[in-house]
């Protein structure tokens, strides 16, 4: 049992932190470099209830099976304590960001993708993206150093 939860934790973590990763490298650039504005942004607002509803799902696997090593496997858990803690973390500024930050962006990105946005939108719309990368940004910190501990944890446990 102790292999096949491992397993599954690791695939949650490398699920979300490679979508996040592919996303943000690959896509993004890719969409806004071949398309206009308006049109980037459609695609954009697209995709992401589906990145956010995968990473909602594969973060809460994650910390499922992070509380199962905390609470139910002798050994190392002050690792697996602080693993539930980063993970839990890193789901709760997913949450945020998807649930409160991605709606107000949505509401005024039409705005802002016109020839002459106003000034105070666009002020607002570019705030709310920076928000919005820094906290994809900490979640994949989170989620690097979560697994650093997994390593550590399992290394320490045979």
């Amino acid at each position: 049992m102790t292999t096949l939860t491992l397993w599954l934790f690791l695939l949650c973590m490398a699920c979300w932190l490679g979508a996040m990763v592919f996303f943000a490298l690959i896509v993004a650039p890719i969409i806004f470099s071949r398309l206009v504005l308006p049109d980037a942004g459609k695609v954009v607002s697209g995709i992401f209830p589906r990145y956010y509803l995968f990473s909602y799902v594969v973060g809460a696997g994650a910390l499922i099976v992070a509380l199962y090593f905390l609470f139910y496997q002798q050994g190392n858990r002050g690792w697996w304590g602080l693993v539930s803690l980063l993970v839990a973390g890193a789901l709760g500024i997913t949450l945020y960001a998807g649930i409160v930050v991605r709606p107000q962006v949505d509401t005024i990105r039409t705005v802002v993708e016109q020839p002459t946005p106003d000034p105070t939108v666009k002020a607002r719309f570019d705030k709310l993206h920076q928000l919005s990368v820094r906290l994809n940004g900490a979640v994949m910190v989170l989620n690097l150093l979560s697994l650093g501990a997994v390593a550590a944890a399992v290394t320490r446990h045979g």
